[in-house]
């Protein structure tokens, strides 16, 4: 005879569940999307960047042409990320606190980078920018024309980071602020940029790592001179032409490097704002 009260039998501690199924499940299918996708191709990129041993790999990185693309590409990338973190901060303000005709338009307009090939992008500068120009600039061949393509391709990023974050700030806390008479530019910098630092480092950090890989839309508004609008993605096109596909996967190896360190620093940054924005409130 047994009791009405049964001893609770917890699950299998192999097979955890989530509110959403199988935990176990979960995880382990998107590490294996994950390796298949992203972790597979880098090792096989990194195996051949070694092929010709630690020599190759050092003559590859430092010869001329590769230290003046990475230069070209890391100041420009740099100016780039600069101007994107201030203009993408303010665009995403205009579009989540200001009302005017038109708004779902341009919010519409911001992703157009995202959705246009980036050769098409390309053929958009050379056309306002290029010799027959429009509006009389000429930045064909130059590294302002390199910049502003850049500029196009990148700017979404920083927006589109920034803007969820100022729709869920609680404006009560700008209100409290205000109150107790706080003025405008205090507010910014005191109760609204802590909140938003996080998000736009996040984005600074993408756009950053997008400038630095960025081909298609630099092509043909750039024209990699080297030395002068050569960066380094078009180093990597001409070692690959030239069947030295060692020297490309280094290089490669090189962006991909300086794209995840500056993405770890900057998060890394936003997370102990994050943290530190918890704790004082």
């Amino acid at each position: 005879m047994t009791s009405g009260l049964e001893p609770a039998v917890g699950p299998s501690p192999g097979l955890r569940r989530g509110r959403y199924g199988n935990t176990s499940l979960r995880v382990g299918a998107a590490t294996m999307w994950l390796s298949l996708i992203v972790l597979l191709p880098l090792a096989a990129i990194l195996w051949q960047s070694a092929g010709g041993g630690v020599d190759a790999f050092w003559s590859a990185v430092s010869s001329p042409s590769a230290i003046a693309s990475l230069r070209v590409t890391l100041i420009i990338s740099v100016g780039v990320t600069v101007v994107n973190a201030f203009f993408g901060l303010l665009v995403a303000w205009v579009l989540t606190r200001d009302e005017f005709p038109g708004k779902r338009l341009v919010d519409a307009v911001i992703d157009l980078p995202f959705a246009l090939p980036t050769i098409v992008a390309s053929l958009v500068m050379l056309a306002l920018y290029g010799p027959s120009s429009p509006v009389g600039i000429h930045l064909q061949h130059t590294r302002w024309g390199v910049g502003i393509a850049l500029l196009f391709v990148t700017l979404p990023f920083v927006v589109r980071s920034v803007q969820p974050v100022l729709l869920e700030l609680d404006r009560e806390v700008e209100e409290a602020a205000a109150s107790l008479g706080a003025n405008n530019f205090t507010i910014l910098t005191k109760v609204i940029l802590p909140a938003l630092l996080p998000s736009l480092l996040s984005g600074a950090g993408l756009a950053f790592s997008r400038a630095i890989g960025e081909f298609g839309s630099v092509v043909l508004i750039g024209g990699a001179i080297p030395g002068e609008t050569e960066v380094s993605s078009q180093w990597i096109r001409t070692l690959i032409e030239n069947d030295d596909r060692v020297g490309a996967a280094a290089i490669s190896i090189v962006l991909l490097a300086i794209s995840f360190t500056i993405l770890f620093i900057l998060r890394a940054i936003g997370s102990r704002a994050a943290r530190r924005e918890q704790t004082q409130e």
